[in-house]
């Protein structure tokens, strides 16, 4: 057996909790997978954002790939309004403003970015 193999739970990595109730609200974040973990190029995060929350509307030079687990929302973009729901996945390309949000019930995601993105 391979001791770098690593198997965890999301629920077992403790929540980021992003929320100043103004540029955003109700999101907890947890990086699964990443630099503390030896993860050479990737940064692996769990999402979830509480119903009526949303992230922060911004853009950054490296790209997202998201999953989205489930929930219902939107997101954002410079093109408009695109919903989402579990079991879609989501291409957002370097220096593209979005922001996600919650409609109804909470949304959870998986959200890929490249290990500078951190």
């Amino acid at each position: 057996m391979n001791d770098l193999i690593l198997v965890g739970k999301h629920e077992d990595v403790k929540a980021e909790i992003i929320d100043d109730g103004q540029n955003a609200r109700g999101v907890e974040k947890r990086v699964l997978i990443g630099l503390k973990e030896g993860a050479p190029n990737y940064i692996m995060r769990h999402f979830k954002i509480k119903a009526g929350g949303f992230t922060p509307n911004h853009a950054h030079p490296w790209e997202h790939e998201v999953y989205i687990l489930k929930g219902n929302g939107i997101l954002k973009t410079s093109e408009g309004e695109k919903p989402i729901k579990g079991g879609d996945y989501v291409f957002v390309p370097p220096n593209e403003l979005h922001q996600f949000c919650a409609e109804g019930g909470a949304i959870e995601f998986i959200c890929v970015i490249p290990k500078y993105g951190q």
